[in-house]
Order: structure tokens, then sequence, then C-alpha cells
């Protein structure tokens, strides 16, 4: 779909959200953290653009914290891009996003993952092509059905002036399905909300559910981190979440369609893999001891409605 008249795109208005947003998660998370700073990096891009990525390390609460702005254009919409868009490849685009993971130091602390972004391409001979896209995932090593309940209940609640139920569930399963490592035959998390090529509605209804969907963030996050930062743990449940952190790892580095996208427009590599844990270990055909929590996990990692009891 493409703006009417009076819908027309407002990349100011994308950029000052975003800039923003960035500015209030690192505020919340430096408090929540009560340590550690962000410390910022900015960068540019040969090709057009650049952004600002912010990382804090070795906090009493974050053990790594990366949450990056970008803006950048270039030439040639990236395969990555326009996959769903085949009459796009080879236009020349600009992109813009916030994206944000988070590696906490306690096992019982969720990793997380949000990110909000906008595109807009220029086809030959064509008026400007323009969507959005984001959304917010949990990783829990060992989950409590408060805080996953917790999140989706945020989640649901955020599409309710959007589509209400049917966008919560539309994009709740599509956050199922992208979330999923195919070999390994389970979820990367819990879920929450991810959706793509957003269009629908024009300019203004697809922003203001972006921007629902950024500020719900640390609506979702913050009362699970202060329900869960201070809880005593163990080697044991160290370990586990370090072998967890693995399939993180797998997921980014094979099938997440960000770091694709930052790999083949030329991208900041650093920026690219901050979103990889400071730390992660890999054991060779490792089994949880059977009714162990580490097993429980499992059944967590496979599509759920969440809500059901509601």
């Amino acid at each position: 779909m493409n703006a009417t008249a009076s819908d027309t795109p407002d990349i100011d208005a994308v950029r000052s959200y975003l800039r923003d947003l960035q500015d209030r998660i690192c505020t919340a998370m430096e408090a929540a953290d009560g340590q550690a700073r962000f410390v910022e990096d900015a960068w540019s891009r040969a090709e057009g653009g650049g952004g600002r990525t912010r990382v804090m390390n070795e906090g009493a609460v974050f053990e790594q914290a990366g949450i990056g702005f970008s803006e950048v254009h270039g030439a040639t919409l990236p395969p990555s891009a326009s996959a769903h868009r085949p009459a796009l490849a080879g236009a020349p685009w600009r992109a813009m996003g916030v994206s944000l993971v988070f590696h906490p130091r306690n096992p019982y602390l969720p990793t997380t993952h949000m990110n909000v972004r906008y595109f807009q391409a220029q086809p030959e001979g064509g008026a400007p092509v323009w969507w959005f896209g984001g959304g917010f995932d949990l990783t829990p090593f060992y989950p409590f059905d408060e805080d996953v309940r917790h999140w989706h209940h945020v989640a649901r609640d955020l599409c309710q002036p959007f589509g209400g139920q049917d966008r919560y569930q539309a994009h709740k399963r599509w956050c199922d399905e992208y979330f999923f490592l195919k070999h390994r035959g389970e979820t990367r998390g819990v879920g929450g909300l991810f959706y793509d090529d957003l269009d629908e509605g024009g300019f203004q209804a697809s922003f203001g559910y972006t921007r629902a969907v950024g500020d719900g963030f640390l609506d979702a996050w913050l009362p699970i981190v202060e329900r869960r930062k201070g809880l005593p743990y163990g080697e044991r449940e160290r370990q586990f979440q370090l072998y967890r952190r693995g399939r993180y790892v797998e997921f980014n580095l094979v099938f997440d369609r960000g770091t694709l996208f930052g790999l083949q427009s030329g991208g900041r590599t650093e920026s690219i893999l901050m979103s990889l844990p400071p730390l992660v270990r890999w054991q060779y055909g490792y089994q949880p001891e059977q009714g162990s929590a580490e097993a429980r996990l499992a059944d967590y990692l496979q599509p759920r409605d969440w809500l059901a009891a509601d």
C-alpha cells in the first residue's frame, strides 16, 4: 500500500521517535542495573548513513546489554529485505531502526530482544514504497509462568487499538514461526510479537502500532527484571544458562534476517553482532536430568496459547 496525500510518510518523525526510544530504554536499563552505564560508539557507513551503538558490560544485572540506532541507505536493496517484495530487488533504499538484545547475568532472568524498524525503497519509475517491522520476544532458561503470562498480556493489550485479538494472534503466531530453530525442533523462547512488511491502514496507523510495540517493551520487561534479578543461583544454573545461550547464537547466525540484512548491506560488523552473548558454551549430546528444572524448559519451547485461561 502507498500512502495517500494526507498520510505521507514522515521520515523525520520516525527518526525522532527511534532516537528517543533508544534514550529512554538506556535510561531505564541503567536504573535497573544500578551499577553499569552504556558506552556509546557513533559510527558512519561508507555507502551512506550511520548510527549509534550503545553497549553495557559487566553490570550488576546485565552481563552485556546492547541497543543500537541506525539510519542507513544504499543504491541496491539487499536480498534479505526484498525477498518478500521481488519487484523492489535492486532499488535504492533507506532503513532506520532500533534493535536491542539484553543478556542478564542471573540465569533466572531471561534474555530478551526487541526491534522496531522502517524501510523505504524507490523503484524505478514508481512511487516510494515503505513498510514497518519489529517485535519483541523472551528467551528464559528457567521459566516462570507469571513472567510469561505478563509478557503476553502486555503484547495482547498493546494490540487492542490496532486490530485487537486478531492482531495479537497473527503477530504472536508469526513470532512463534519466525523464532524457530528448525534443526532443533524448538522455538527460541516463549515468543511475543513479530511483524514485517506492515503498511496496513496507511503510514500513521502502521507507525502508531510500531510505536506501541517499542513503548510496550519496557512495560513487558521491567517487571520481570525486578522480580528475578536478585534470585540466588549457583554454578549449575550458570552452566545451563551458558549452554542455552548457544541456541541464541545458532539462531542469530543461521536464521535471523536482521543479521543477514546488516551483513548483506555492508553494515558495521561490531554493531550487527552485538546481539551475541559475551560467554557461551556448547556440549556434545547434552541431555538434562529427567524431572530436573533444566528439563522443564523443553515444555516451554513449543508454540502455546499462554493466555488460554483468561
